[in-house]
This record gives structure tokens, sequence and C-alpha cells, in this order.
């Protein structure tokens, strides 16, 4: 079954057939498929199609025109061929922009407007866009009658790149020549690139640091402590809770890595919270009695079954109650409770909320809790071993799972963290 066609492809189509007479909209047409094949934002067998097309249209043009047509296109007032051109241009899904040979503009679509908000039809493109890379690359496609491209950023009103792409294509009419000018916007892909850029840095830093300590260690034993057995004893305790961090770094750097890749992959298998949530705790008592916390669940009457895969649902538990413990140790109890609730479509949910009673957590970091490597404090951070890619982990892990995360929290009178998934209906759950 051939493949559905790009809804650009579709328009331009209709357009063209239901104005089949005219050669000098079929030329922009052309040229629009044509770049967008040359730039890789259509495949090129497309790009073939829509030229096939257009020359049909041109030979129905012909035959219309030697029966006397009256639906010829060379009857039609200029008007007409510029509407016609303007909603070819409209249906394009990236900023475009057709000049004529004077560099001068003819017709754009909305996406242009918001790149250049002082476009206007018959004014040079170059008092409207200001950019010195495509004002060049305008005028050496002129000069050359050669496509053209011009990376350029825009800082206001928020970071954006744009690559621009300029080809000249002749008009039908006599001495008429024109260019099209699309932009293909770059932003997503630098974003990508800047936190990769970002993560690397981060995680080589977080690496760095315990190595580093680790060989200072070693390099100690190896000379004026090498008979010290006081001192090797402590130094060795050290080393390993830094060889314990490094481990625990690389655990959670290589659990994001696994669900990122997954992450579009819902899992279905049913999973009961509840002795979920109740086995955490459980683990974690020894850390609460060293923290002199109290861990206290509100259990359900019945079971909570969500969609999920139970390993990765553990992970998020184990991850919001340790915070509590151990960010939360000065309010004494940390508090698991149970809700149900239905979604905005309606849908059955269940709430699982883990709050503890603690310092809490300052506005403005609430927003930046999620982002990998982002701390509150670093240094308690480092101190309680954390690796700061745990709220990241649990992101991560309910978004594969079509759940939400919510925090609130207010400086002095402890932390809220919200688990909302969605429960697998009971019907379903006793069918099988």
């Amino acid at each position: 079954m051939a493949s559905e066609q790009p809804q650009p492809l579709r328009r331009l189509r209709l357009l063209i057939r239901r104005n089949s007479g005219s050669r000098w909209v079929a030329g922009v047409a052309a040229a629009v498929l044509v770049l967008y094949a040359a730039i890789g934002l259509l495949p090129a067998g497309y790009a073939l199609a829509g030229l096939a097309l257009v020359a049909l249209a041109a030979l129905l043009a012909a035959d219309d025109a030697a029966r006397g047509s009256a639906a010829a296109i060379d009857t039609l007032p200029i008007r007409g061929e510029e509407h016609l051109l303007g909603a070819v241009i409209a249906s394009l899904p990236d900023a475009a922009i057709v000049l004529d040979r004077e560099g001068r503009v003819i017709a754009f679509n909305a996406a242009a407007r918001g790149i250049a908000p002082a476009l206007a039809r018959g004014a040079p493109a170059s008092l409207a866009l200001r950019v010195p890379e495509v004002v060049a690359a305008i005028r050496e496609a002129r000069a050359s009658n050669e496509p053209r491209s011009a990376e350029f950023s825009q800082r206001v009103p928020i970071d954006r790149w744009f690559m621009a792409h300029v080809r000249p294509f002749p008009g039908s009419a006599p001495g008429v020549g024109l260019m099209l000018l699309v932009f293909h916007d770059l932003t997503p892909q630098h974003r990508v690139e800047e936190m990769r850029v970002d993560f690397v840095a981060n995680a080589s830093h977080e690496l760095r640091t315990p190595l580093a300590s680790l060989s200072g260690f070693i390099d100690t034993l190896q000379g004026s402590a090498r008979d010290d057995v006081q001192a090797r004893g402590r130094f060795l305790a050290i080393m390993k809770a830094q060889a314990s961090r490094m481990a625990r770094l690389i655990d959670d750097l290589l659990s994001l890595s696994r669900i990122e890749l997954v992450e579009h992959v819902h899992p279905d298998t049913p999973v009961d919270l509840v002795p979920v949530v109740r086995q955490v705790a459980d683990g974690l008592q020894t850390l609460a009695q060293d923290r002199n916390v109290e861990i206290v669940i509100a259990l359900p009457e019945g079971p909570a079954i969500v969609p999920g895969n139970r390993d990765e649902l553990t992970r998020v538990f184990e991850n919001l109650i340790e915070n509590a413990l151990k960010y939360g140790a000065s309010g004494k109890r940390v508090e698991v409770g149970f809700a149900s609730a239905t979604a905005s479509d309606g849908a059955p949910e269940v709430i699982v909320t883990v709050r503890d009673h603690g310092p809490g957590i300052a506005a403005e970091h609430i927003p930046r809790l999620t982002e990998r490597f982002y701390r509150v404090d670093v240094t308690q951070s480092r101190a309680e071993g954390g690796t700061g890619l745990g709220l990241a982990l649990v992101k991560h892990i309910l978004n594969r799972h079509r759940g939400r995360l919510m925090i609130e929290s207010e400086a002095g009178r402890g932390a809220v963290f919200t688990v909302r998934l969605p429960l697998v209906h009971r019907v379903d759950v006793n069918a099988a």
C-alpha cells in the first residue's frame, strides 16, 4: 500500500488541478516541491510526482488554449494569480516568502510573518528581514541563479535558530523571474544538542570528583600513609564511599538511558501499587531508623492496579520515599497515602502522595527539580550520596506509564510529591 502523501503536497495538487491552466503558479508549485526535496523535507519520489503533475497541468493548459477554452489562465486577471500563489505559499508548513528578481516581496505565509513581522507585499525583503546572512544569500542567488542557504539565529523574544534556503526559478511570463525563500526551524535540534553537551559536561564533572578523591587517597596510601594503620582504615572507608557514589551514578545514567529508549512504549502488565509501596517502605526501614524518621502508610481498602512495569514503578517510589527520608528527616515523619480520582478525560486514576515535614523547597527551585543533575543544595546532596538524577528518572518512568508527577512545597513547611497513574478498570481485572 502506498504511503500517505504529506498534507502540503495534497493541497498543492488540488490547487494545480483546479487551476490547471496557470503556468505561473504551476512553476511556483514545482519550485516548492523541488526545494523541499533538496533540503530533505520531502521524499524525492513525491517531488518527481509533483513535477509530473505540473507538466500535465501545462499540457492541459496548452490544449485548452488550442481549443480557445475560456478557462485558460492567460485570460485570468493578475489578481487571481496572486491569490492562487498566496494559497500555495500558505499551504507550506515552514515560513516561506516569494520574491521577485529585485528582492521585493510578492507573497508570504503567516509563519514568515512570525519571523519578520515587518513583511509587506511590494517592499524589499531586506527591510523586513534585517538578517545580513539571509540578505547576502538572496543577493548571491539572484546574481548566480543558483540555490543558496544561510543559517542564522534570533535572540528576541526567545532564542531560535533557522536555516534559510533561497531557490531562484524562472516565471512563465516573459521577463519575470522569481525566488522562493523558505525558513526551516532548527531550534529543536539546537536545544537537543545543548542538552547533550550539558549532560556530558555534568556527567563528566560528577564522575571526575570521586575519581579525583580515589586517586588522591591511593597516592597517599602508597606514600606517606603506607604504614599508618589508623589513616589507612579511615582512607579506605572514604574510598569505598566514593566508589559507591560512582556506582550509583553509573547505575542511574544507564537506567535513564534505558528508560528514554523505550519511553514511547507504554507497558500494559497489571501491577498492584499497594504491595510495591509496602515493599519499598520495608526496604527503607533501616535508613528511616538511622534518621529517626517514622514511615506511615495509609493503605487503601482494595488493590490499586495500574498498567506498568513493576521494577520501574518500584524505582519511582524508592526515589521519592528515600528523598523524603534524607532531605525531610528533621520532620521525623514521612507519610505515604493513596486516593482515587478521575482524569480530565473521565478515566479513573490512582493518586499516591509522599509527604515529608522537613525544611521544604523554595518556590524558585520546584520547576527545575526534575532536570538532570539539578540540586537545591549541591553540598547536602553529595553528602547524602545523591546523584542528581533521581527525580529525572522518576519523571521519565512516569511519562512511559502515562503518569504525572506534581511537586508542592513551601519553605519551612515540608514537601509533597504526588504521583498520578491510570487505573486498570476493575472489570478487566476481574476478567483476567
